[in-house]
């Protein structure tokens, strides 16, 4: 497993995140495979290895990984890194057969993205203080994510090069490395132009359009944290997240007549599948309506 992982790391179009995946994917294998060795004690468990586990071994991670209460979008993942490790196997000669052949994905459950509406963006908006320079930087953070669609990763990936206010656009970085050339509007461009004068430039060349309070580039989970700090108190779904934001995006421009292929490209989707997923939400949102305005539904 080590040598898979030194590969991964050498190859530039894996980023940090995608490369702690895999380990954490291929230690969680590890412990299953010490854990199903028959009539062992706990403490005798040592680690197997994995070029000699068999077809009916892996059939039965699946099954352990539900058990140990992973829902079947996460399960569906490790079991794709496993795949991916395997292959990486019998590509240098390491591994014959293929023992991940009959391993099958568990059915996942079907949800739906949960956009937030036009009044609670707005309401979440306005509840950021601007007195303050991080203030500014959290309204552009979130300008930015509804007015242009954005990604976390993306948003917080974003150096000040990459930003075309002339014309209201940035370049990101999206999965895979692909670049795009996204729109964010006029509001968001506008904090965005509020927060470079709160921006100071002097932290050790940091390029980083968002900063922290020490000068260094804000992480997701920084992102994560300023939404919730800002969302608190203001009715929005328990689950609403900085991703709802892109949900939203996606949603209204479908409510108002965009086109599927202009969204999946602003959005970055490789597969338009992907972005069709946004037309289901659409219609259920057509529906209520329905119910609840018409007086015969």
């Amino acid at each position: 497993m080590v040598e898979f992982v030194t590969s991964l790391e050498r190859n530039r179009e894996v980023s940090e995140h995608t490369l702690r995946a895999y380990q954490e994917d291929l230690g969680l294998f590890s412990r299953y495979l010490a854990e199903s060795q028959p009539g062992c004690a706990s403490s005798d468990r040592e680690p197997i290895d994995p070029r000699l586990a068999d077809a009916r071994r892996l059939r039965g991670y699946s099954s352990w990984l539900s058990r140990q209460g992973y829902a079947p979008g996460t399960i569906a993942r490790r079991l794709a890194s496993l795949r991916t490790f395997y292959r990486h196997l019998r590509k240098h000669g390491h591994l014959e057969g293929d023992p991940t052949a009959a391993m099958r994905n568990p059915k996942p459950a079907r949800r739906l993205p949960r956009p937030l509406r036009l009044d609670q963006i707005e309401r979440l908006l306005e509840a950021v203080p601007t007195d303050q320079s991080l203030g500014v930087r959290d309204r552009a953070i979130l300008e930015l994510l509804y007015g242009g669609g954005l990604r976390v990763g993306e948003l917080v990936a974003l150096d000040l090069e990459d930003l075309d206010l002339e014309r209201n656009v940035v370049r990101v970085r999206g999965k895979g490395r692909r670049e795009r050339l996204t729109p964010i509007g006029k509001q968001a461009a506008e904090w965005v132009r509020r927060w470079l004068t709160h921006r100071r430039p002097d932290h050790g060349g940091e390029h980083a359009l968002f900063l922290n309070r020490y000068g260094r580039r804000l992480t997701a989970r920084s992102v994560d944290r300023l939404f919730e700090t800002h969302a608190r108190g203001l009715g929005l779904d328990a689950d609403a997240t900085p991703h709802s934001l892109r949900h939203s995006f996606a949603t209204h421009l479908l409510d108002r007549g965009a086109d599927l292929r202009s969204v999946q490209e602003l959005l970055g989707h490789r597969r338009l599948t992907t972005t069709q997923i946004y037309t289901q939400v659409t219609r259920e949102r057509l529906l209520e309506t329905y119910r609840k305005a018409h007086p015969r539904a």
